[in-house]
């Protein structure tokens, strides 16, 4: 990616203090590697040059600049006990960013450390903390998570840029169908909808996505977090200190004499917070919160494994959303490109169980949508997109969820309503040049 190709220049410059004898003396930094593994490098087999007392403090502002930039979710750093490696995570993949030699690793560990207000004698045990820091005018948070590891901690940092947090819903990549789905859902005056996922999936975006949709002024929307992630304005948002016993199911039972309107939580991790938000929805208030089950309709079982009735499940649940990220493809890089005869049947085939709304509008060729280098994006691919399924909860649904079904009788009766498979999704945005095709086999009905 373009944003990195100086940074061994910046490295390099932030070494500049070092005297000409302290230079001489230097081990050497490893080449500099970029994100895509395709940028040519910087100063052609010529080292940089650092020693033991480097200005540490620049290095790491270098390493976090560049991190923004380059639009990084996470940096990693990582002591493998012959060097120190600096790896970046863009668009749900790491790459080895810098390489830095170990002598310098205690500083940069410890820098981070006092930044984060993380304990420099501590490295036993896991220790977590944030910093925030503004660049061109705009504030970036940082979450510090440490942990001990055979040759020194390993530290990582997630980046949060507020300006890139909350998008309006219709920026997500939801279908035009999905969208009004959700919007639909997000007006009920109670009940709960749930978003699942894996971790780094983007939950957290579409709730917050969700918060920002709804009326601030006429509603008390308030949220239990762990942490706050983004700061938005108009709603009340509480941070869990499990450390005192502010959890999300104490919270719960706080927020219910908060006269709310809408409460989203987190996550429900636990049978207390289940049952609490649950009956919450229950009694009157629009309940939000996330999940990890591999499919939407996985919800309904995952809930009752916490011990919720099927009897209140059914009146309650409003909407389970499940969610993926999928890299796009960028406008320069997109090509038609001839797809083997096997796949185009698979394809064709996967088509035939689509609801006739989508199945009468698609019409497979011999050519879909891949990816080729281009000077712009080396790539191929910029950015990502969600890819969803929806499990909507009507009335044949309830009746369905009373009986206490098991995974395979829910799905036969969501894909007589009409359901999308998440793969299904991810399919048609492949036809539309939207991700490349390849993409759409990273996806599994997993529901079938």
């Amino acid at each position: 990616m373009e944003t990195y190709k100086g940074i061994s220049v910046q490295v390099e410059e932030a070494l500049d203090e070092l005297n000409q004898e302290e230079v001489a003396n230097a081990k050497s930094l490893n080449e500099s590697k970029n994100l895509n593994k395709e940028i040519k490098e910087v100063k052609s087999n010529e080292e940089v040059k650092i020693v033991e007392d480097a200005p540490v403090i620049k290095i790491v502002a270098v390493i976090l600049r560049n991190a923004i930039e380059g639009n990084a979710s996470d940096i990693h750093i990582e002591n493998t006990g012959e060097k120190i490696k600096v790896r970046f995570r863009v668009d749900g993949s790491l790459h080895t960013t810098i390489v830095l030699p170990p002598n310098v690793y205690n500083g940069i560990v410890a820098r981070i450390k006092i930044l984060a207000k993380l304990r420099l004698d501590e490295k036993r045990k896991p220790q977590d903390g944030s910093f925030s820091t503004n660049l061109d005018g705009r504030k970036i948070d940082f979450r510090v998570s440490t942990m001990p590891a055979y040759y020194g901690e390993k530290v990582e940092i997630r980046i949060l840029d507020a300006e890139k947090g909350v998008k309006p819903l219709d920026q997500l990549g939801l279908s035009k169908r999905n969208l009004e789905m959700l919007r639909e859902a997000i007006t009920k005056p109670y009940g709960l909808i749930l978003i699942t996922g894996p971790t780094g999936s983007g939950k957290s975006t579409t709730l917050y996505s969700m918060m920002n949709e709804l009326d601030k002024e006429k509603s008390n929307i308030v949220s239990l977090e762990d942490p706050v992630e983004y700061h938005m304005p108009d709603i009340n948002q509480s941070q869990m200190m499990p450390e005192i016993g502010y959890t999300f199911a104490s919270g719960l039972r706080s927020i219910l004499r908060q006269d709310p309107d809408v409460i989203m939580v987190g996550e429900i991790r636990d049978k207390e917070t289940a049952q609490l938000a649950v009956q919450a929805a229950l009694t009157g208030h629009l309940v939000l919160s996330t999940l990890h089950t591999n499919n939407a309709i996985g919800a309904v079982p995952r809930l009752v494994d916490m011990g919720v009735d099927p009897y209140l499940i059914a009146p309650t649940l409003i909407l389970s959303v499940a969610q993926r990220l999928a890299r796009m493809t960028f406008p320069a890089s997109r090509k038609l490109v001839p797809i083997d005869p096997s796949i185009k049947l698979q394809i064709e085939n996967e088509i035939k169980d689509l609801p006739a709304e989508f199945r009468k509008e698609i019409e497979i060729k011999n050519e879909m949508y891949d990816t080729v280098s281009s000077p712009e994006c080396p790539s191929g691919t910029r950015g990502r997109i969600a890819i969803f399924e929806m499990f909507k909860v009507d009335k044949e649904m309830q009746k369905t969820i009373l009986k206490n079904p098991i995974d395979s009788e829910i799905y036969k009766v969501a894909r007589n309503s009409g359901m999308l498979m998440m793969r299904e999704d991810a399919m048609l945005k492949a036809l539309d040049g939207i991700i490349p095709y390849r993409e759409v086999f990273n996806f599994s009905n997993e529901n079938e």
